[in-house]
């Protein structure tokens, strides 16, 4: 299958037939994106629709090693399954990684990415937002040319079911000077998704944008982040990707209910919120795109935070590992990251139904506020692990 073209980030993912969703579902976890003022630039390109998946040439190819296929749409999901009942799946060609399904104490497993589907412009198609996914957008130093991968290839799959197991997929720009490897990894206690950048130019190539990773919650109102105390940040508007899930009226402060928590509100208080934000029009995003970009600058001053309202962050100066705590769900996952040296976190705030479509965490390792420069002919290695310490 070729690899992608010039694109640009904000393209619409391949959507799936109403029909395939009925299968599709059983391997997702459990809104329309808006707009944002991005902090990275973005390729001015058209749309490219996505080519047919052959599921037959990649079982032949690929199957075994602990690795199954199937066909959705024009779309394919590839599932690793370890020994110990740890699972994980992706996409392709949009490389979305869409569950992980993690081994627990009790010897049952719990899906910890958050994804959801959403309707397109046309109602006999969906797509799928969350999990994990690498908005990411290559340019030159002096910002004329610009490149953003959209479409994935498989390339290799190795390992085994007894140890762990590694898709490899590929994605070149159209001279062929730019190539990433994204390497998804599946072990019995860990998820990594990992990126290699290969700058095959005559010059200096900088990469915007990460790896972000939707986790799913119980509320964020029972979710706190630990180890994060002295950390140096930046206040910023959410990133706007077509996989990165943010509440239509993400900062809108004449909200109802905003500021207090789902489930602590009075019977009054919940009704009208609820009958409010049913009745939302599309002015509201309009009027927050309008909106000046807000951008705070501090240091976390809490070892133990709690992520009950609404906030985004970037901390640039922070540890390589924290943990994510769920007291509603009773477990927790240690994030880590390599190469990047920003850590992006994200709540949606508390003001929505638990276990709803907005009861996640966005944690990302990113390069927004600085780019990463890579030297003509040089290679450069990030990403990003989730370790489930509850086994």
């Amino acid at each position: 299958m070729a690899s992608s073209s010039i694109f640009t980030p904000k393209l619409t993912p391949a959507p799936f037939k109403s029909k395939s969703l009925i299968s599709f579902f059983s391997l997702l976890p459990s809104s329309r994106p808006v707009q944002y003022k991005r902090d990275f630039p973005v390729a001015k390109v058209a749309s490219i629709p996505y080519e047919p998946i052959n599921q037959e040439y990649l079982e032949k190819e690929f199957s075994g090693h602990g690795v199954t296929f199937e066909s959705i749409g024009e779309s394919c999901i590839a599932k690793m399954e370890v020994e110990n009942g740890s699972t994980s799946s992706l996409m392709l060609p949009s490389g979305l990684i869409t569950s992980y399904k993690a081994l627990m104490w009790h010897q049952g497993t719990v899906e910890l990415l958050h994804t959801s589907v959403v309707e397109a412009e046309d109602e006999d198609d969906a797509i799928i937002q969350g999990g994990i996914s690498l908005p990411l957008t290559f340019a030159t130093d002096d910002g004329k040319d610009s490149w953003s991968p959209t479409t994935w290839s498989l390339h290799n799959v190795r390992g085994s079911p007894t140890r762990s197991i590694k898709i490899e997929m590929i994605s070149n720009d159209s001279e062929g000077k730019i190539r990433l490897k994204h390497i998804v990894i599946l072990e019995q206690d860990m998820l990594s998704s990992e990126l290699v950048v290969s700058n095959s130019r005559s010059s200096p190539l900088q990469m915007f944008g990460g790896v972000m990773s939707h986790l799913t919650v119980s509320s964020p109102d029972a979710v706190y982040a630990l180890g994060l105390e002295g950390s140096n940040f930046f206040d910023k508007r959410p990133i706007d990707t077509e996989f990165v899930i943010t509440p239509r009226r993400y900062g809108d402060r004449s909200q109802p209910g905003y500021g207090q928590v789902y489930g602590k509100m009075t019977l009054q208080a919940l009704v009208s919120t609820l009958g409010a934000l049913d009745q939302i029009d599309s002015d509201v995003a309009q009027i927050r795109s309008n909106d000046s970009e807000s951008e705070e600058e501090g240091e976390e001053d809490d070892s133990y935070k709690q992520l009950t309202d609404e906030m985004c962050r970037i901390y640039t100066c922070a540890p390589r590992v924290f943990t994510i705590l769920d007291r509603g769900k009773r477990n927790s996952v240690t994030v880590g990251r390599d190469g990047f040296e920003e850590l992006y976190l994200m709540s949606p705030g508390s003001v929505h139904e638990f276990y709803s479509r907005y009861a996640y965490i966005l944690v990302g390792q990113t390069a927004m506020l600085k780019p990463i420069t890579i030297a003509p002919g040089d290679e450069w290695r990030g990403g990003l692990y989730i370790h489930n310490p509850n086994l």
